[in-house]
Parts: structure tokens; C-alpha cells; sequence
């Protein structure tokens, strides 16, 4: 994914929720709803989830932030999906699974039909193949996730797509499990065109799709009503709605959750605010389902800019991070330590970093420099650039890591750090203007993949240099040929084991060549009230809202 705050800075600031003392009916009783939120039918059959996130468009052919995926989770279906408990790709909207051609390029997937979309008309295979080329050609910001891959899609009949794909790509069914890759109703987008040129719009206001929730009311920055779809073709959602409402700021959503204006507070709460409901959970019946969540933060190192482009000094950087001290001074162990891009969710992750270097390694963080001719007369000087935003307190996530790379290394290196807005921060990372930078990293597909090839990849080099590719994109443009290599094997490995052994090995390479530094995962939360039942965070970290009931 590309970075998620790198999108986060073009959402429109939300307006101040007010909560009033309002009274609500439900099955003839009355009920005290003192924070009904303006609500106008609040009953014990609908939730109340409230957010600090923000929808910048309904359309999934021009969304890519996390939230409204969990929208799109909830409100549309794909050909394929992540069977619940599970990373496992089970079929949605598909028949069964694909079958693939000798050489890896044609992936035929059998259709269901006899599906319902919200507006009645009905879902097939021809459907399908018109969301899946609006996806691609209308150029919203996910297009390049399947139009990269995809070479054309055929609809030989109702119950059948074809894809050629540019390249063998043999988890491509993951792709197709991506929330904006939906069946979307064409009776509802096939007339949002300019008329003048033809070109296909966005429709930002509504979603017509074919899952158990329909959207009935958006108000942007405000609220956002969910109800069952009474034709749902599947399992039939246990409550009748989903309401959710917005909030300005985390410390409004505490207060919400608090009071009981909401029954759910999802995305996201400060560390500091979680311990504080972790701590009063028991007292006042509150439930916790959290899970371990798929964005990792780490650091980006520019391997072209002195001092970084001596590899012991970066070495030297990895072995005096103290991942365990942050871990549980700022993020009270709400995230845990990262020592290979590829998270531990990952059969195929290997801790590459702690087997290498450990943690709060001073001693060897001061040979790798004396050894690149450093000392205390003469120090490595480094800054490190972070927003004040990374992490949910950037400011003192970098002093912090600053103060304990010192104290562990000692006068042979100098730290700064230096704070930027995203909105100049990410305009220039790609432009080499920044040594090392703090980043977090959001993916657009549940796979080991998506952890690496956005990363080490390059396309275009100049000598050691990448003019072009993933890890010019992020910022360290470094370039190796061995891992390009491995990047472009993987990627067709058909065979699981020998697939993870070439992953392990790019991870070995990534642990000795130091263009990144992995340093937290983090964990996703969803609290609910006393008597709110079914509450779970999927390992895909999606929250599924049909499990959902009140007492």
C-alpha cells in the first residue's frame, strides 16, 4: 500500500459531534438514551460504532484508506474472501477456486449466480468483469493494484471470468480478495461518465453492492447508516443496522465510549487511552477484542546519503535500536517488536534483525563504526525525520529512540531528530532529500509479498543507485540485482516451502544490506460495551459487523 499517512493528509477536518440527552422506542418500551448522537431510531437492534477515521469517498474504484475497506468489508463481496478465524482465501462471489494455465497467465474463475445487488438487479459474471475494468480504468487511487497485474478480463458467459495476467503471479486469488476489487451494480455506475469526454467519474455519495448491509445515509464528517439487506443471498446479519459516527478527536471518541453514546469504539485510540480502558474494563463490564494487525513501523534509510551509504553504519544504527524499551515505555506492550519486514503473523517471516544484531546492542553497534573509521573525536552524525503523527506521538517515539541509541553507543555517534508534516515529508522522501526516516506501512494485500517487492524492488538503477521502483519510492534507493531476482522467483513459486525458502533469503539479505530497519507491528482494537456481544478483529484485521448483538 502506498503510505497510509501519505493519503491521510487530503481528508477534510471533521466537525465537533455534539452529544445531547435524548429519548429513543424500541418493540413499544422506552428507552434512555442520554447520548443518542442524533440518531434518530437508535433501538438494542442497531450499533452504534464510533471512529476517529474519516471516509473520503464511498467509491471503491477511488478508496484505498483503512477504514472504509472495513466499510467495503462489511457492504460489498469480492470473487474471493478470508474465511472467518482464518488468512485463509476461501470463495465469495467465485464458485470455487481458479483453475490456472500450465504457464501461470489464465486464471478462470467459475461465478455464482442468483445474488442480488441492493438495487435488486441482479449480479453474474458480466457484472463482475464491468466492476473489476472500472476498478482499472477509471485511475482512482488503488487502480494500480489490479492494473498492474491484469492484462484482460473475458466474460465468455454468466458464470465465468478469465484473467490474463502481465506475469505468472501465483497468489493472485489474494488479489481478488481485495475489499475495493467488489461487484458493484453496473445499472448504478455505468452512467456516471462526463459527457462531454466519456471518461468515467466517481460516485463519492453512494455504494450499491451485493453484501449483507446496504449504505441508506452518509453524511460526510458526520454520520453513516448501515441497514441489513433484507435479500442478502448469505448468512443474514443478527441485528437490523449499523450506525456509525464520526468524532473530531480521540480524546471526544474516550469520552463517547465512556458515557455509552457509542457501543463500539474502533479506529483508533491513543496508547495512553487504551490503557485507560484496559484498566476500568473489568468495573464496568467493557469487552476488548483486539488482534495482531498487519501495519508495521519501521525505518526507511537512504543508502546513497553519507554516512548511510556505508553499510556498517547502517548495520551499527540496527544493532543500538532498543525495540523492547518503546515497546513498553510508549506503547504499554500495545505493540510488539519488528525484526523483519514481513511480520510474525507470517509462517514465512524469520527475525532476521535479532538474530543478527539483538536489541540494545551498544557494544556492536560501536565496533561496526570504529570499524568505518568513527570515534568520539570524530562521530557518525545521523538525523532521523518522523511526523508528528507517526505512531500516535511522534514526538516522543523519535526522542525517545534518540535518547536510547546514545545512551547505548555512546559519544561515536550523534543523533538528531527533526519533525516534518506528512504533507511536505512524503513529497520529498522519494527525492533523496531525507537520511533516515520513521514510516509506517499499511498493505494492500494479506501476503509476505506486499512486505517485500514494494520495498526492495527496483525497477530502473544506476549503478547501486534505483532511479525507479519500490525502494526509490520509499526513500532508501537501494538496488540489488540478487533481490530482484529473488523478488521476480517468489512471486511465480508455485510450491509453498520452496516459496518461503526464497523469502527467508531475501529477508537474510535485507538483515546484512540494512536499507530498512523493521521496528514495531501493531495490534488493532475494538472496544465494546457491556452487553454488546460478537465483537472480534479477523486476522486479516477486518471488523466484521454481521456477528455483532446486543443483550
Amino acid at each position: 500500500m502506498r503510505y497510509l499517512l501519505r493519503r491521510l493528509f487530503t481528508w477534510v477536518a471533521i466537525a465537533l459531534i455534539t452529544v445531547t440527552s435524548l429519548f429513543a422506542c424500541t418493540n413499544g418500551k422506552i428507552i434512555n438514551n442520554r447520548n443518542r448522537l442524533g440518531i434518530s431510531d437508535r433501538t438494542d437492534e442497531r450499533i452504534v460504532i464510533g471512529t476517529t477515521s474519516k471516509i473520503r469517498t464511498l467509491d471503491p474504484a477511488d478508496a484505498n484508506e483503512f477504514f472504509i475497506s472495513n466499510i467495503f468489508y462489511n457492504t460489498l463481496e469480492r470473487l474471493y474472501t478470508y474465511k472467518e478465524g482464518s488468512n485463509e482465501i476461501v470463495p465469495q462471489l467465485a464458485a470455487d477456486m481458479p483453475k490456472v494455465s500450465d504457464d501461470g497467465l489464465i486464471y478462470t474463475v467459475p461465478v455464482k449466480t442468483g445474488i442480488k445487488f441492493h438495487d435488486r438487479t441482479n449480479f453474474n459474471a458480466y457484472t463482475m468483469k464491468f466492476a473489476l475494468e472500472r476498478f482499472m480504468n477509471s485511475k482512482g487511487t488503488p487502480a494500480y493494484i489490479l492494473g498492474d497485474i491484469i492484462e484482460a478480463i473475458s466474460a465468455p458467459n454468466e458464470t465465468e471470468l478469465i484473467f490474463k495476467l502481465k506475469e505468472p503471479l501465483q497468489f493472485f486469488p489474494k488479489f481478488l480478495a481485495f475489499t475495493g476489487a467488489a461487484a458493484i451494480s453496473p445499472q448504478v455506475y455505468k452512467h456516471i461518465k462526463d459527457e462531454k469526454t466519456g471518461k468515467l467519474l466517481f460516485l463519492p455519495d453512494k455504494l450499491v453492492g451485493t453484501g449483507p448491509y446496504q449504505v441508506t445515509q452518509f453524511v460526510e464528517g458526520s454520520y453513516l447508516r448501515l441497514d441489513a439487506f433484507p435479500d442478502y443471498w448469505g448468512k443474514k446479519p443478527v441485528n437490523r443496522g449499523i450506525d456509525i459516527q464520526f468524532f473530531s478527536s480521540n480524546a471526544n471518541l474516550l469520552n463517547a465510549f465512556k458515557t455509552g453514546a457509542v457501543d463500539i469504539a474502533f479506529q483508533t485510540l491513543t496508547p495512553t487511552q487504551v490503557k485507560n480502558i484496559e484498566a476500568n474494563a473489568k468495573a464496568n463490564g467493557w469487552t476488548i477484542a483486539s488482534g495482531q494487525g498487519a501495519t508495521i513501523l519501521y525505518m526507511v534509510l537512504n543508502t546513497q546519503q553519507s554516512p548511510l551509504n556505508d553499510v556498517r553504519v547502517r548495520q551499527a544504527l540496527a544493532a543500538a535500536i532498543d525495540r523492547p524499551l518503546l515497546e513498553s515505555r510508549i506503547f504499554f506492550n500495545q505493540r510488539s517488536p519488528l525484526y523483519s519486514l514481513i511480520p510474525s503473523a507470517f509462517g514465512e517471516s524469520k527475525p532476521v534483525f535479532e538474530q543478527k544484531y539483538g536489541d540494545n546492542n551498544g557494544k556492536l553497534a560501536r565496533q561496526l563504526l570504529e570499524t568505518a573509521g568513527y570515534s568520539n573525536e570524530k562521530p557518525a552524525q545521523i538525523t532521523i525525520w518522523y511526523s508528528p503523527k507517526y505512531g500516535g506521538n511522534g514526538d516522543l517515539i523519535a526522542s525517545t529512540l534518540r535518547a536510547s541509541i546514545q545512551k547505548n553507543v555512546g559519544k561515536i555517534i550523534q543523533i538528531k531528530t527533526e519533525r516534518v508534516e506528512n504533507t511536505v515529508g512524503y513529497a520529498f522522501l522519494d527525492k533523496g532529500v531525507y537520511p533516515a526516516y520513521l514510516l509506517d506501512w499499511v498493505p494492500d494485500i494479506l501476503d509476505p509479498d506486499n512486505y517485500i517487492k514494494p520495498f526492495l524492488e527496483c525497477e530502473e538503477a544506476e549503478g547501486d543507485r534505483c532511479k525507479k521502483g519500490g525502494s526509490q519510492f520509499q526513500g532508501s534507493f537501494y538496488n540489488n540485482p540478487l533481490i530482484n531476482d529473488l523478488i521476480a522467483k517468489e512471486r511465480k513459486e508455485r510450491d509453498s516451502v520452496k516459496r518461503s525458502q526464497l523469502l527467508q533469503k531475501i529477508q537474510e539479505i535485507l538483515a546484512q544490506d540494512v536499507p530498512f530497519i523493521p521496528l514495531w507491528q501493531n495490534k488493532e482494537y475494538a472496544f465494546a460495551q457491556k452487553g454488546v456481544d460478537g465483537v472480534k478483529i479477523e486476522p486479516n484485521q477486518q471488523l466484521p459487523y454481521w456477528n455483532i448483538s446486543k443483550q
